[in-house]
């Protein structure tokens, strides 16, 4: 199997996976409502592995930390004026937490929930980091026009989410971000690392697939960021992850997130990082693995009674967007089908489908043209919309893991949300586990129907609504509004092996023809306007800022040992 075809099949998660340290980031005492299926947390504890003890902590200090701007942590004038366009001022304690360690060159083990703001915690220092095309330093810069920096993670959603939002704080910079994942054609992203990219965000089986026809060099890459270290743990990414690390700077600025700590990726932090520092962000009284903001809801429902009961919560006061998880993509395609005979706006996201339809779902789910996204697990880390409403597990996770980021999709960046999961009779010694991995109160799910009384109160459903949606509130545009891109997309049928002669953007054999004069003509355009933006004004001294502990650090490109 290629490292192509790992990428690709490994994007869902395995049903199979488990975690035994997961339990020890989840003790604690909780209250439960006995007559309905709610569950409220009070304060249960969540105490770190003792191989991770952490350095810094928000507990006592939020309010001072959430008064700060980025432009008083020095964040310089540029990212804070692109910030501030998109409504962007002030930082999420994960953010204001990591920044001043960053900023000063110093490893980082960042510990958060999903849903706080990770992103521009590694995302701003590491831009502060990149030089692009036309800034004073470049031109002398050894590393113009090859990557400066790499973020890694675990699958194509995620991979282009961070992206964009990289793209958004250096929105009044030069710096080039291009995207590498699998799915897509290999020539538009080979092309992009042709032209010059400072930044690359990629998952591990496109990397090195590209690391490997030799058209990615990561010798100059001074900055490394893994972000959601765990998934890549779980989906099997770990000798990946070191390859792709042993061909950067043994002198690195590297960070890592992760929403838990097992011992593995304690194990990775170690052996590839200086002296990390440890943050961790989370909700005063609040130290479980869920978030404290979600309301959660647990029901024992009949297999053939779900989709009645799914099409009475969809239409539960103050319900936005929502995402509805299945185990299996047949589950989530039938799903999504029945919900739109009943007058519903939904698109399915699954593993079945090409990469241009599962952006298409994605983008009509941003842009508000269906509100219902039935998705398997392939969603999970990979979706960052902040108002979504509710998540319904219309199948019981497999362990308290996926349960965790599967109601994670709600509740972020501060807002509150509804988890509702439905275990089948079947599921009920599963959730047993989860429930008692999670300090969760109710072993024992209340039995539920479509005419439930406790259902109607418990999420706030009209009482006299009924399997179908009126057509009066039939007003979104559908999926089918959302144009489908063609992306070139590697199919499963008569790909071509990375590397081999002959193939499609390759390396070798007539692929470089012509290859030099096209490169001559891309670099007189290149210069062409870097000259012309010179006459029109002048540069801005720029200087990288390469410490250690607040120290230069001088390095030369080599490989890990």
């Amino acid at each position: 199997m290629t490292n192509e075809q790992h990428g690709a099949d490994a994007v869902e998660p395995s049903n199979n996976s488990t975690d035994e340290n997961a339990t020890a980031n989840a003790a604690g005492t909780s209250t439960s409502t006995a007559a309905s299926g709610i569950l409220e947390t009070a304060g249960a504890h969540a105490p770190v592995l003792d191989e991770a003890t952490p350095d810094i902590t928000d507990e006592g200090n939020r309010t001072d930390l959430t008064r700060k701007t980025f432009a008083d942590f020095g964040v310089e004038p540029e990212i804070c004026d692109a910030l501030s366009a998109k409504g962007i001022t002030h930082p999420f304690p994960i953010q204001a937490l990591t920044l001043p360690v960053a900023l000063e060159g110093q490893d980082i083990i960042g510990q958060a929930k999903t849903g706080t703001g990770k992103t521009l915690g590694f995302g701003i220092p590491l831009l502060m980091d990149t030089l692009g095309p036309g800034e004073e330093g470049w031109d002398e810069d050894p590393a113009s026009g090859s990557p400066q920096a790499l973020v890694i993670l675990p699958t194509r959603e995620l991979a282009k989410q961070v992206a964009e939002e990289l793209s958004t704080a250096a929105a009044r910079r030069t710096v080039r971000i291009v995207q590498v994942y699998g799915g897509r054609a290999y020539e538009p992203q080979i092309e992009d690392l042709e032209r010059g990219a400072e930044v690359v965000v990629g998952t591990p089986g496109r990397l090195i697939d590209l690391m490997d026809r030799g058209v990615l060099d990561l010798a100059h890459v001074t900055t490394v960021v893994l972000d959601e270290a765990d998934e890549m743990l779980d989906l099997g990414f770990l000798p990946d992850v070191e390859k792709i690390l042993a061909r950067t700077r043994t002198d690195r600025h590297t960070m890592l997130f992760s929403a838990t700590m097992p011992g593995a990726v304690v194990a990775l932090a170690r052996r590839y990082m200086t002296r990390p520092t440890h943050i961790r962000a989370q909700d005063p009284g609040d130290e479980g693995m869920t978030v404290q903001t979600v309301q959660q809801v647990v029901y024992r429902t009949h297999s053939m009674n779900k989709v009645e009961v799914v099409s009475r919560i969809l239409q539960a006061e103050g319900r936005g967007r929502t995402i509805i998880f299945a185990r299996t993509k047949r589950t989530a395609a039938r799903v999504a089908d029945d919900l739109r005979t009943r007058g519903f706006a939904p698109a399915a996201l699954h593993g079945d489908l090409g990469q241009g339809a599962r952006e298409q779902a994605l983008r009509a789910f941003r842009n508000g043209k269906v509100d219902v996204l039935v998705a398997t697990d392939v969603a999970a880390r990979g979706i960052d919309v902040d108002d979504v409403t509710h998540v319904i597990n219309y199948q019981c996770p497999e362990d308290e893991k996926i349960y965790v980021h599967r109601i994670g999709r709600t509740g972020r960046a501060g807002n509150s949300g509804t988890a509702v999961t439905f275990v089948d009779w079947d599921d009920v010694p599963r959730w047993r586990i989860i429930a008692k991995a999670l300090g969760l109160p109710i072993e024992e799910p209340v039995e539920t129907y479509h005419t439930s009384k406790h259902l109607f109160s418990d999420l706030s459903i009209p009482e006299k609504v009924t399997g179908r949606l009126p057509r009066h509130k039939r007003t979104l545009e559908g999926l089918d509004a959302e144009e489908i891109e063609d992306l070139g997309e590697t199919g499963r049928h008569g790909r071509k092996q990375p590397g081999r002669r002959g193939g499609r953007g390759g390396r070798d054999g007539n692929s470089q023809r012509g290859r030099g004069s096209r490169d001559t003509k891309r670099g007189e355009r290149s210069r062409s306007r870097r000259s012309a933006d010179d006459e029109a004004k002048p540069r801005r001294k720029r200087t990288r800022k390469r410490t250690r502990g607040g120290r230069p650090v001088d390095g030369s490109a080599g490989e890990q040992a």
